[in-house]
């Protein structure tokens, strides 16, 4: 194996690919990455056999071949050398690595003790905005849950109907919803459900943020193919592939209150204030906020009170309709909402103090989040 290629290029992709590689006491050779020159390709390659990330790197190559090594040794070089060409040979159990003014070798293992990442048929395909995927995972991955007990809570349920796709998740205290559209479909199925782990949304939220500023213009999409048990996804010569949870999700909708009896729209970063003045004030371990829409009044009353730390109360202006009420939720799970909105109002819809209390994008109907009352 033997080729060259620029610094820049060859750091994004160990950067890309180096993260999943880690400490696998079981298989070591899981610590290294996959270098691959091959019919015109050079593809560095990771997994931990539940995620695989392959990178493709534009270079040039002399001769082919394959090789691993250690993932956080040649992550750390790489991003040492000056950003200009790079030349890297395979010799017995080493590989070179040529830069202006350096020459390192690097120990490493064969290729042939390395796991073979799965290949996914490409014929069904479905595309989506970066930008509005990316987005779209930001404001749903919170709320997914960290407890192991149901496994399939710890991802995100995705359903594709038609030409839009809505991402769900929910740790049983809080649930958030997202519907983005998909700009290019082959798939026939009327409806197709797939739940998906959080630990590969998490780290496709990381790749597409590190996606080069000239490659991530508005119009750039991610194609997503789905198989029986697993989903890849594949973006600017970056492709990851990832099992799939099998269970069944929840029927989350039925607990989403149709109609409310009251609703209020107010300034988004005002309510975050109040909020984060009356957390400071809210019982240990509880998090109580009160929230109170009194009759007549367009204001929302937001107050909370601790035996060891005091009491407060924010009165904000909100254009309120319907009858008097009151909740009280958790705070914390309310400021993960609240961060995840993004529009300067927003509306809260409340039918009464037991019954969960709906967020949502003033004017927007493609993002809501919903929250569990804290009963007294």
């Amino acid at each position: 194996m033997k080729f060259s290629c620029l610094q820049e290029n060859l750091k994004n992709g160990v950067f890309i690919t180096s993260h999943i590689a880690g400490k696998n006491i079981n298989l070591p050779i899981l610590n290294n990455i996959l270098i691959k020159a091959e019919e015109g390709n050079i593809k560095l390659i990771s997994t931990d056999l539940e995620i695989g990330i392959t990178s493709s790197v534009r270079g040039k190559i002399e001769k082919e071949g394959s090789f691993t090594v250690d993932a956080k040794v040649v992550a750390d070089f790489i991003s040492l050398l000056p950003n200009k060409k790079v030349d890297i040979e395979k010799k017995e159990k080493k590989i070179i690595i040529k830069g202006e003014n350096y020459k390192t070798t690097i120990i490493g293992q064969s290729a042939n003790d390395y796991p073979l990442i799965p290949q996914i048929n490409k014929e069904i395909c479905c595309s989506v905005n970066v930008k509005d995927f990316k987005e779209a995972l930001t404001q749903v991955l919170f709320a997914v849950s960290t407890s192991e007990t149901r496994v399939e809570l710890s991802g995100v349920l995705f359903v594709f109907l038609d030409n839009k796709i809505t991402l769900a998740s929910t740790d049983s205290y809080r649930l958030a919803e997202k519907t983005i559209n998909i700009k290019t479909n082959s798939n026939k199925k009327n409806k197709q459900k797939i739940i998906i782990p959080a630990k590969t949304l998490q780290e496709l939220v990381r790749i597409l943020s590190g996606l080069r500023e000239e490659n991530a213009e508005n119009k750039q999409e991610i194609k997503i193919y789905i198989s029986d048990n697993q989903i890849l996804f594949s973006v600017d010569g970056i492709e990851l592939i990832s099992r799939l949870i099998e269970g069944q999700y929840p029927d989350y909708e039925q607990i989403i209150p149709a109609n409310s009896k009251t609703k209020a729209v107010l300034n988004r970063d005002e309510f975050v204030r109040a909020i984060k003045a009356a957390a400071i004030f809210s019982k240990t371990g509880i998090n109580d906020v009160n929230l109170d829409f009194p009759a007549g009044k367009n204001s929302v009353v937001i107050s909370s009170a601790s035996s060891q730390t005091g009491e407060n109360i924010t009165n904000l202006a909100a254009n309120v309709s319907g009858g008097e009420n009151s909740i009280v939720v958790n705070c914390r799970y309310l400021l993960d909402g609240l961060n995840n909105i993004s529009s300067e109002d927003l509306e809260i819809n409340i039918v009464d103090g037991s019954t969960p209390c709906v967020l949502r994008p003033h004017k927007s109907n493609n993002y809501q989040y919903i929250i569990m009352p804290i009963k007294q």
